[in-house]
């Protein structure tokens, strides 16, 4: 079989690679076919602890009528992930919301005092502000804005928090992930940076975090603000073409700095579909594993990359989407899985609901349960429709395989995982340090008091039946 040189231009720089005019070298993209029996049977008996965030007033949020947010996607997501009985594989958690002085570890305080401050009544009164806040049709004013951050943030807080405690192992908050959200601003329907929040949570306790971006926007917010650090490495799957928002994420954006090479971007083109995709993912996301070592995972599930998605030009199935899920979950690492974009609400609520049961580990049947919000799902009300396969896939083999090799050879210049040394005890993370320190102080007060001093200054308690270091029991 002959073989061929392509030479691949893309917006971000030029790469080339020989490749055979059959099949792309290293593309078994079968999703059964690419798990070993063994690592099958391994994963039967693993069995995470799963904490899952949700609040109702989360989803009463309104952007405005013309606006492709909507919050209400929570609720639809929720009712499905009840009605098919996922709590019961699951510790539910209401969380609580993020103070002020959390999200100023990342955000500027007069960003915050904007937010705080301003609303749809006052906003002409504040209309000076808003080129300096990036304020307009993305990022609008509406009720509630600084509630529904702090409800958001608050949940991917605690979340990470739950994990440092290790109290959970797999923790879910669909409600966050929003990743455009910048230190003096917000951007693409993002106000704050509930990831980037979270991770300065898990970055107390953990050497390295990896964060893995599946939306199909750019995870510019979090790569900004991690760009010069190498204990925590971005990896974002996202069209790019210089102009589709957020027009950030070309391949040679790497890190600087400490951070040089920490910095992972996939562009993608329109329409790339299941089989491209996941074996692009699992390639990638091996090597990345394996070279960088994470202490802990976040996993952004923006589900704007689904086929018939509003702004959407991917043609992912739900299943395929999950599957990305479903490996990470693999690994047994830590993990933090958010929501993010998603503009198709019905769509986005399935996606959600099957890949909080992949995390569970619960098999969930096709058809949709009972639930008020049925009308959303018609007419074929199932978890699974067809929404793949309407866009033509541009991405060839040849440019994928271009992709992997140039990420593969960034990955090589790593040369293996940092070290952190850690000397001093990470800050007290919600209050678990302190209860038990606590806890340690009031036993050892206990043991006190049953113990006495003996002449050398040990401390003896008193059932031992020994007067003295001579005595000698028979």
């Amino acid at each position: 079989m002959g073989r061929r040189k392509e030479t691949i231009t893309y917006p971000s720089g030029t790469f080339s690679t020989s490749m055979s005019s059959g099949n792309a070298s290293g593309m078994g993209l079968d999703f059964a076919s690419q798990d070993g029996d063994a690592e099958s049977q391994q994963q039967q008996h693993y069995r995470p602890r799963v904490s899952y965030y949700m609040r109702e007033q989360a989803g009463n949020f309104h952007y405005g009528k013309q606006h492709p947010m909507k919050p209400h996607r929570l609720t639809l997501t929720n009712h499905l992930v009840l009605n098919y009985g996922l709590h019961k594989y699951m510790d539910v958690f209401e969380p609580r919301r993020a103070t002020e002085e959390e999200i100023r570890e990342f955000h500027a305080q007069d960003y915050i005092e904007f937010l705080k401050r301003v609303t749809p009544e006052n906003q002409d009164t504040m209309a000076s502000c808003f080129a300096e806040f990036n304020i307009g049709d993305d990022c609008p004013i509406f009720d509630g804005m600084w509630d529904f951050s702090q409800i958001y943030s608050g949940a991917s807080i605690e979340a990470a928090r739950k994990l440092v405690s290790g109290s959970t192992d797999i923790a879910v908050n669909w409600m966050g992930g929003l990743h455009h959200a910048k230190k003096y601003e917000p951007s693409g329907f993002c106000y704050v940076n509930d990831i980037v929040l979270a991770i300065l949570q898990l970055l107390r306790y953990y050497p390295r975090i990896l964060y893995v971006d599946i939306d199909i926007h750019h995870g510019d917010g979090v790569q900004e603000a991690f760009y010069t650090t190498d204990r925590v490495m971005t990896c974002s799957f996202h069209k790019y073409n210089g102009d589709f928002f957020p027009g950030t994420g070309a391949i040679d954006e790497m890190g600087s700095g400490l951070g040089k090479f920490y910095a992972v971007n996939v562009p993608l083109q329109d329409g790339i579909d299941d089989r491209s995709y996941t074996q692009l993912f699992k390639t990638i996301m091996t090597a990345v594993m394996e070279t960088f070592r994470p202490s802990a995972v976040v996993l952004q599930c923006g589900a704007d990359s689904l086929g018939l998605d509003r702004l959407g030009v991917f043609n992912l199935s739900i299943a395929a989407h999950g599957e990305c899920v479903r490996f990470m979950r693999r690994f047994g690492v830590p993990l933090l899985c958010l929501g993010g974009g998603g503009y198709t609400v019905r769509n986005v609520a399935r996606c959600w609901t099957y890949e909080t049961g992949i995390v569970c580990g619960a098999e969930l049947p096709k058809a949709l349960p009972q639930t008020v919000y049925n009308d959303f799902f018609s007419p074929d009300y199932s978890l699974h429709p067809l929404i793949s396969g309407k866009i033509v896939n541009h991405n060839s083999k040849a440019y994928l395989n271009a992709l992997t090799a140039r990420i593969l050879e960034q990955l090589r210049y790593l040369k293996g995982a940092p070290s952190v040394q850690m000397n001093e005890a990470p800050p007290d993370i919600q209050g678990f340090l302190e209860s038990q320190e606590l806890h340690d102080k009031d036993a050892q007060s206990d043991r006190n008091k049953d113990a006495k001093d003996d002449r050398a200054g040990r401390r003896e308690h008193l059932a031992e039946f020994y007067e003295s270091d001579h005595d000698q029991d028979e």
